[in-house]
């Protein structure tokens, strides 16, 4: 599923359908799916404790993949067939236009995840590998916000609109089950610390 963005790009490439511009169809594409799919590996962690479906974890890592891959090519297809490898007007355009500095910024947020997503990594890394992956969060806003500027300048922002409405709800959702989390820690030593004055203080019978 996560393929058929780019299939259907392919196929109206090879058609001759995208557009009068087709450099800029390719490159709102791209970026679309990368945002959709990143939505798409937030919403796992929310679906499988709401639904009770633990295999759902199992899409976690493949959807991450997939997000950081149609992010790479939306940049690839700027760097190539926007610029020309013009370097020097990359440079300039990352530095001094926001959205594409905030959108760089996400893909290279993007980048660490994505190279120690593998099981060496996470045994390497232990339990440094989530506080890493926790990077993902502001690279989902990021990308929304390099999302919400681009379509401002055409004056048409109901896409970002609704898919900032879907990812403050899955941060909402993930934020809650967080929390949930610390409490649950907050009472285990509690409970242990009671347990072990009842154990050291007179039986009153």
């Amino acid at each position: 599923m996560c393929l058929i963005p780019a299939a259907r790009l392919a196929v109206d490439a090879a058609t001759g359908r995208l557009g009068v511009n087709p450099i800029e169809t390719l490159t709102h594409e791209t970026g679309r799916a990368a945002l959709l799919i990143l939505i798409a590996t937030l919403a796992v962690t929310p679906l499988r404790r709401i639904t009770g479906q633990n295999w759902l974890i199992r899409l976690r890592r493949p959807l991450g993949l997939f997000a950081f891959f149609y992010a790479a090519l939306h940049f690839m297809v700027y760097v190539v067939l926007d610029q020309f490898f013009a370097w020097d007007y990359i440079i300039e355009d990352i530095v001094e236009r926001p959205y594409i500095t905030v959108g760089f910024t996400a893909l290279v947020l993007l980048v660490p995840l994505a190279v120690t997503s593998t099981r060496g990594w996470i045994r390497r890394l232990g339990r440094s590998w989530q506080r890493l992956h926790m990077l993902i969060y502001p690279a989902g806003v990021l990308a929304l916000l390099h999302f919400y500027w681009k379509l401002a300048s055409k004056s048409d922002v109901r896409d970002a609109i609704a898919y900032g409405s879907a990812l403050a709800l899955v941060l909402a959702v993930r934020g809650l089950i967080a929390l949930e989390r610390l409490e649950r820690r907050k009472r285990r030593p509690r409970t242990r610390s009671a347990a072990a004055r009842q154990a050291r203080s007179p039986d009153p019978a």
